[in-house]
């Protein structure tokens, strides 16, 4: 397993004055951030989520409606933690795939099924290594907001699906409840990054990022409304955890 070194600065505070999101390095940095987060990514996410994380993904399971016989893709799934909650389902087959091999080598790990139906393996969001309509269900959990384009992406989803398949991306968001909010931006923004780079042992700037990226990524409404003009239909966006986190929905007409 590749050990890179936490050391390297992914994300200064100076970059991060301005839009992440905007930045033409930023798939680069994305990988190097997560390459150095990779072995301590599950217990931060755990201890930073309160263990919601896993319910999260419970629910976004849920709302795939995954039926016997399906195929599977998730995409950025980093560790593995939503691709092996599919494998629970009577799903045919599953494939995780994410850009940064490290977050693949953690998920490898977990993986104790040899008869070869879940599979990891290297792919970017926005170019899918697969033929049209080849998955019943895509999902993709905390990573729309990571990739350069997320429309592009979601163009991709759109286009490996089969003609009734269902597409489930889960995506912090910030609570509509003021108060909540603010509590909300105060536990991201100042003690996350402090408690989560002590025990990610980070210089990468991750947990900069990771507020950042939210604050200025599209929030729900502009999420349905780049599903809709990707082709989705039947949407839904289901808030969690006071609106810390939405679960969005759609399906790919067709029967």
């Amino acid at each position: 397993m590749s050990t890179p070194s936490t050391r390297t600065e992914a994300w200064s505070r100076e970059q991060l004055a301005e839009n992440p999101h905007e930045r033409q390095d930023k798939p680069e940095r994305v990988r190097s951030m997560f390459a150095a987060i990779a072995r301590s990514y599950d217990l931060n996410n755990r201890l930073h989520s309160f263990w919601r994380d896993q319910a999260w993904r419970k629910t976004a399971v849920k709302l795939a409606d995954v039926q016997e016989g399906d195929e599977i893709l998730d995409c950025a799934c980093g560790t593995g933690d939503l691709t092996l909650a599919f494998a629970s389902t009577k799903a045919k087959r599953v494939v995780g795939t994410d850009f940064t091999q490290e977050m693949l080598d953690i998920a490898d790990t977990k993986l104790h099924d040899s008869s070869g139906r879940v599979s990891f393996r290297q792919a970017d969001a926005m170019n899918l290594p697969f033929d049209d309509e080849s998955f019943d269900v895509v999902s993709i959990a905390f990573g729309i907001r990571n990739v350069a384009d997320p429309k592009k992406a979601i163009a991709e989803f759109h286009r490996v699906l089969r003609p009734g398949g269902r597409l489930v991306i889960l995506e912090f968001d910030e609570p509509r409840n003021p108060v909540i909010r603010m509590g909300n931006n105060f536990y991201c923004k100042t003690v996350m990054p402090m408690t989560a780079t002590l025990i990610a042992r980070d210089r990468s700037g991750a947990y900069r990022y990771l507020p950042k990226s939210v604050e200025t990524f599209m929030k729900r409404e502009e999420m349905q409304d780049a599903l809709r003009d990707a082709g989705f239909s039947d949407l839904a966006a289901r808030p969690m955890t006071f609106g810390v986190c939405v679960c969005h929905a759609g399906r790919k007409p067709g029967s």
